[in-house]
């Protein structure tokens, strides 16, 4: 071989080891590359994950990271509430569900059995204790509890010291629109929420006051003053409570109520005093709640409700009127609703039977749902409609 051609020969294996060698680094590069993209979205430098997404069908997709979990359900207010998830390879663990209806859903994860809320979701419940995120899905036409182009009424903060209980407290009152430009007193509805919410759960989740917006609009309620209190005044801390604080929150809450919310409210709004124009309604503790007041204060209340309510002692939270043979009389309504997958159904059905006995007239109602906020945003549509009629 000439010396030429066997440079010539030299320099192609070069030159193809060369090309050979470069394709390795390359492989070698991109491959190191994609492991670092993949530890980057393992850790807290990973983009936001969107959940939850609603997606064009109504169905609805949730994402959770939780690369060294086990385990991980979704569980919400919808119809079968609890659904599996499935990890990916980057930890990543997701579900879609549905399609949903037009409503508003509480919803958390359960991670490991243990409850927590949606952390890519910076909208919570009102709790003691937040664990609940919130998905909504709005309808079209608006529903009922969504905002609306109709006029608006105002949420008022206040704090107050509580001379009966000895603690600082808070509570919500909704006036009606016009209520500032008009000099007219206005009847006044009590509202209590449920065991580990609090005063600012039936206008942040339950929309109370858009609700009574859209009603008073379409003249399908009266205007009227809503006051929504703290339900919790004998818990000293979040979490459940064994029977007897359950039954002295009642209590304590009552006191707490007559003494010093109803004082306070007659001294800072333009309110109707007569007892035709005082409705107390509430769910689930807040039901147990508003029965006991309205029941065992019928010089004060002619309007009671309970939704979904805890009424596991029926004989002592009507006492009141059970004992008064005038209670019929007094009584401008007293409504009880309840779902028919509520867990508490057998005793409302047992508290209904004993105003039965009694001959305590009343209006029971049983509906479709189970223990959840879409029931009872419903309940406050049909119950305010029934109030402060001649």
């Amino acid at each position: 071989m000439k010396p030429f051609a066997a440079l010539r020969v030299t320099l192609a294996c070069a030159f193809f080891v060369f090309l050979a060698a470069s394709d390795l680094a390359h492989a070698q590069n991109a491959l190191e590359t994609r492991r670092e993209n993949a530890a980057a979205r393992r850790t807290n430098a990973a983009p936001p994950l969107q959940s939850p997404q609603i997606n064009p069908d109504h169905t609805v997709t949730f994402r959770l990271r939780a690369p060294s979990a086990k385990d991980a359900k979704v569980a919400g207010e919808w119809p079968n509430g609890t659904k599996e998830m499935l990890k990916d390879d980057l930890g990543v663990w997701s579900v879609t569900i549905g399609p949903l209806a037009p409503e508003i859903y509480g919803y958390g994860f359960l991670l490991d059995s243990v409850r927590i809320s949606d952390p890519s979701n910076p909208r919570l419940k009102p709790m003691r204790s937040p664990t609940t995120s919130i998905l909504e899905i709005p309808g079209d036409p608006p529903l009922i509890h969504e905002f609306q182009n109709v006029p608006h009424g105002v949420v008022h903060l206040h704090d107050y010291q509580s001379k009966s209980l000895g603690v600082l407290r808070r509570l919500r009152v909704y006036t009606p629109p016009g209520y500032d430009q008009s000099r007219a007193r206005y009847p006044i509805l009590y509202l209590f929420h449920g065991s580990g919410d609090n005063e600012a759960t039936w206008t942040e989740l339950g929309r109370a006051n858009y609700i009574l917006d859209n009603l008073i609009a379409a003249g399908k309620a009266k205007p009227m003053i809503v006051v929504m209190s703290d339900g919790h005044a004998s818990f000293p801390a979040p979490g459940s409570a064994p029977t007897n604080t359950l039954s002295r929150n009642v209590i304590d809450f009552s006191r707490d109520l007559l003494t010093d919310v109803i004082p306070l409210v007659e001294q800072s709004y333009r309110v109707k005093k007569d007892r035709t124009d005082h409705a107390v309604i509430g769910l689930s503790m807040g039901g147990g709640q508003s029965l006991y007041v309205g029941l065992n204060n019928l010089d004060k209340f002619a309007w009671v409700g309970g939704m979904s309510s805890s009424v596991a002692n029926g004989s002592a939270i009507a006492a009141g009127a059970l004992a008064d043979p005038k209670a019929n009389q007094k009584l401008k309504l007293l409504w009880i609703g309840i779902g028919k997958d509520d867990f508490l159904l057998s005793a409302n059905q047992e508290f209904d039977e004993l105003l039965k006995k009694h001959d305590l007239k009343h209006e029971f109602v049983v509906t479709e749902g189970n223990h959840s906020w879409p029931v009872w945003r419903r309940y406050l549509a049909q119950f305010a409609p029934l109030l402060f009629k001649n």
